[in-house]
């Protein structure tokens, strides 16, 4: 399993990003978070936004193809896209991940 983080600019992109991973059997779940206020240097300067972060739980098998589909319907230039892999966690919720996925 993977946890694959992004950031979109409100709320409604996230919404409708989620959802499209999910109904495309690409994620089993992905968690809107609250606002937060990112500050990162960008073409050389110092910017500061507010962003809607999304954690997106996959199986490591759908990574290629999420990081497709992200990156197509991502409003950035440059999205966030990280994906930490998940080495312990309760097996009857990784089985569901998986099967969710269609991975297993």
């Amino acid at each position: 399993m993977l946890l694959v983080l992004t950031t979109l600019p409100d709320e409604d992109a996230a919404r409708r990003i989620a959802r499209d991973m999910v109904e495309r059997g690409l994620a089993a779940c992905v968690s809107i978070g609250a606002p937060v206020r990112s500050i990162y240097r960008w073409r050389g300067e110092i910017e500061e936004a507010f962003e809607i972060p999304l954690t997106i739980k996959t199986a490591d098998a759908c990574y290629d193809a999420l990081e497709q589909a992200l990156r197509a319907a991502h409003p950035y230039e440059l999205p966030e896209i990280v994906a930490l892999p998940v080495d312990r966690g309760l097996d009857a919720y990784l089985h569901w991940v998986d099967e969710t996925t269609g991975t297993r």
